[in-house]
């Protein structure tokens, strides 16, 4: 009898743990600081990655600052055209006509609104039931070694973020005048470390002291759909 009780407890907790398993999910928001509608998005994803309340979902959150409101009476400080460029990449996967602030990418598949908290826990909820792979990273020295396992894909490549977990700015002009914000999970850099058309893929690379001293999220992504594979953050050093 007990020994029976005890495997219905270990089953118990087995499913259990199995229940806690988060999938991570890249939720990109594209904003400005030049938008009156993107404190409430900034603020929202700030709390998503504080609380992380979605189930089976882990939220790793990038804050991408778009450089089109730069002309309208305030430049943002943490804008640039490259987030722009990646925001147009999406448009037309999305099967959007134009681009918008604030909008949130989930996971490369979907988009929403960025101030839509049931919109984004539903597509994250979604994107976390599709196929993902796994991705570790560890620092060695001034470097990061990479360890990627992926789920079929048709050619991806590698990204790192290095991310200011959070910021603040006086905006003095524009839609925000007299306004501090806060942001939270803003991308400094964004680059491609590697590429790949395998299951498998390991890679070193050499960190700036800029990058070292920051938040790094690391994601594949499949270059044809845009969907990500997987992705990862790293806290940190020190």
């Amino acid at each position: 009898m007990f020994r029976r009780l005890l495997g219905i407890l270990l089953a118990l907790a087995g499913a259990a743990r199995a229940g806690d398993r988060r999938i991570p999910v890249l939720v990109e928001l594209f904003t400005s600081e030049g938008c009156s509608s993107c404190p409430p998005a900034d603020a929202l994803l700030a709390r998503l990655v504080r609380e992380q309340p979605i189930p089976g979902v882990e939220v790793v959150a990038l804050s991408e600052h778009v450089d089109y409101w730069d002309s309208l009476g305030w430049k943002d400080r943490f804008s640039s055209p490259a987030f722009t460029d990646r925001q147009s990449g999406y448009a037309s996967r999305l099967g959007r006509h134009n681009v918008y602030t604030p909008q949130a990418v989930v996971d490369g598949r979907t988009d929403v609104v960025g101030t839509d908290e049931r919109g984004l826990r539903s597509a994250s909820q979604a994107a976390a039931a599709e196929p993902h792979g796994t991705l570790s990273a560890r620092r060695e020295g001034s470097a990061l070694r990479i360890e990627a396992t992926l789920p079929t894909h048709h050619g991806a490549e590698v990204l790192l973020a290095a991310v200011e977990e959070s910021a603040s700015s006086r905006v003095e002009r524009g839609e925000n005048a007299g306004r501090t914000l806060s942001h939270a999970s803003v991308v400094r850099s964004l680059t491609r470390v590697g590429e790949t058309a395998a299951a498998a893929w390991t890679g070193r690379v050499e960190l700036q002291p800029e990058q070292a001293r920051l938040r790094l999220v690391l994601f594949v992504q499949e270059r044809g759909s845009r969907r990500v594979l997987a992705s990862a953050s790293l806290p940190p050093s020190g």
